[in-house]
């Protein structure tokens, strides 16, 4: 990524946290090599997690059946947005990399990084530019987060189920959907507990990551034209009949009654 510029969007209130270090360890790997780093600090930034009214300005077309989605798109449109979400978009358009950093809050993302990606990526919910034809699709973006559990709890025989469900709403229904290529993401399984030694071992394998991450490949989901707009983009017959002879489905949300694929929201590829 030299000469590249990354957005990294982190969410933990404590400067003494993992989380921290992994935020720093990666604003100074990257910047070794030439990127220009940005962090939006959503806690320092007290960034307002609710999607409102407030956030647009000039007054809402729609009063009486007030619709987020609808009204932030075309304030968008005409530059109505509250100002925190201007800045936050102009970051977003000029990264080349967007890295959210954060501690997995009840299987998901904390509710200030949720309110993040409401407000912030409420111009990019298209229904004629998704997944494949997002508006990022020229992007890249990662997860990287702690856990509070070791990786057993979330394998597929663990009391969680299967990390690769628990990712899909976040990676495929928001990531792919603005149309962002993925990366696979970084997770650090349990560090509380672990040794001051294991995690500066994570942070090293965090930093070592990244110098190569340039040519790592991302996740694979299905492209858009694999589906038929005009029957409720339902798979096509000639996708199904090309998967039919393998042993998994396509991708965990799409497995059409075959065993999910293995790793194919933790690994690049699959």
């Amino acid at each position: 990524f030299a000469a590249k510029k990354v957005l990294i969007v982190y969410a933990h209130e404590s400067p003494a946290s993992f989380n921290a270090a992994a935020k720093d360890a990666a604003v100074a790997a990257l910047t070794a090599q030439g990127c220009t780093v940005e962090v939006s600090d959503l806690y320092a930034m007290k960034f307002k997690a609710a999607a409102t009214t407030e956030d647009i300005t000039g007054g809402v077309k729609d009063a009486e059946n007030f619709c987020y989605a609808k009204e932030i798109k075309l304030a968008s449109e005409e530059g109505r947005l509250a100002d925190d979400i201007k800045k936050e978009q102009e970051k977003l358009k000029e990264a080349d990399l967007v890295i959210f950093q954060f501690p997995m809050y009840w299987s998901s993302v904390p509710a200030i990084m949720k309110g993040w990606m409401d407000r912030v990526l409420g111009f990019a919910y298209a229904q004629e530019k998704r997944y494949s034809e997002g508006i990022f699709k020229d992007k890249k973006a990662m997860l990287s987060f702690t856990t509070d559990c070791p990786e057993s709890v979330y394998s597929d025989t663990g009391i969680n189920g299967d990390i690769n469900v628990t990712l899909w709403p976040l990676q495929n229904g928001i990531l792919n959907y603005c149309g962002f290529q993925v990366f696979a993401p970084q997770i650090f399984w349990d560090p509380a507990t672990g040794s001051p030694e294991s995690r500066s071992s994570m942070l090293e394998g965090w930093r070592t990551r990244l110098q190569n991450l340039c040519g790592e490949a991302t996740v694979y989901f299905a492209p858009l034209d694999y589906f038929d707009k005009e029957k409720g983009f339902l798979l096509k017959p000639e996708v199904k009949e090309k998967y039919a002879s393998k042993e998994s489905g396509l991708t965990v949300g799409i497995h059409m009654g075959k065993p999910l694929p293995a790793n194919s929201q933790t690994k690049a590829g699959v």
